[in-house]
């Protein structure tokens, strides 16, 4: 079952939202106010988020700022009476992923809240496992406090598996985060994250970059 969040203050609009999800066998959480929808997201586990833009005790623009810098990565649906490209722009600049104008088409919103659930938004700017921290806007690693050079390729390599931490991230996905479709020799990757490890862990008591056998890479929170 698909668990959501719907922040919006018509209540009236929310309340046909949330009976029709119902339907659909999605379970939707309901916040009236910005501040609100930002205290829920912070403090439960949603597949998507649906926000609307103007709302009351903080607009939904700097929710999702918020939540960006944060480093949520859950995806975001924005909902809005505003239709111009100028306000769409500004919503994917704040970091949404999604833009539904209303009045919308129930059975729209239920397909895209199905696209949008499985993946992970791509707009977050600060991504973490652990002690390690990578800000996509400042093009900063750090790792408890401390800041790690890394190469253009070692930054890619890092990226992709902290974009799918906890997941494994196979070694073609790897390939073609850096190389694209035209992938090294066979051993190019390994050295790679050879430096990589040097780089993340070599000075530190834990090991966070791990190798899976047969599948592939994955960032893992364990001793």
């Amino acid at each position: 079952m698909l668990h959501v969040l719907l922040v919006e203050d018509d209540l009236d609009l929310a309340e046909t939202v949330i009976d029709y999800l119902s339907l659909e066998n999605i379970e939707c959480d309901h916040a009236s106010n910005g501040l609100a929808g930002l205290e829920f997201s912070q403090q439960h586990q949603y597949d998507v988020l649906l926000l609307d833009l103007n709302l009351p005790r903080m607009d939904g623009l700097t929710v999702c700022e918020k939540l960006r810098e944060q480093g949520y990565d859950v995806p975001i649906l924005m909902l809005t009476a505003r239709d111009q490209l100028s306000d769409k722009i500004t919503g994917f600049n704040a970091g949404t992923d999604d833009y539904l104008v209303k009045p919308f088409e129930l059975d729209e919103l239920i397909v895209r809240i199905q696209a949008l659930s499985r993946r992970r938004s791509g707009q977050v700017q600060r991504l973490q496992c652990d002690d390690l921290i990578m800000d996509l806007q400042t093009k900063t690693v750090t790792r408890s406090g401390q800041s790690l050079k890394l190469s253009p390729t070692s930054w890619q390599l890092l990226e992709a598996l902290m974009r799918a931490y906890p997941d494994v991230v196979a070694k073609q996905k790897l390939e073609a985060a850096v190389w694209g479709d035209t992938p090294p020799d066979s051993d190019s990757l390994k050295v790679h994250m050879f430096h990589l490890r040097k780089a993340v862990d070599a000075p530190f008591e834990k090991n966070l970059i791990h190798t899976i056998p047969g599948h592939g890479f994955a960032l893992r929170n364990e001793t």
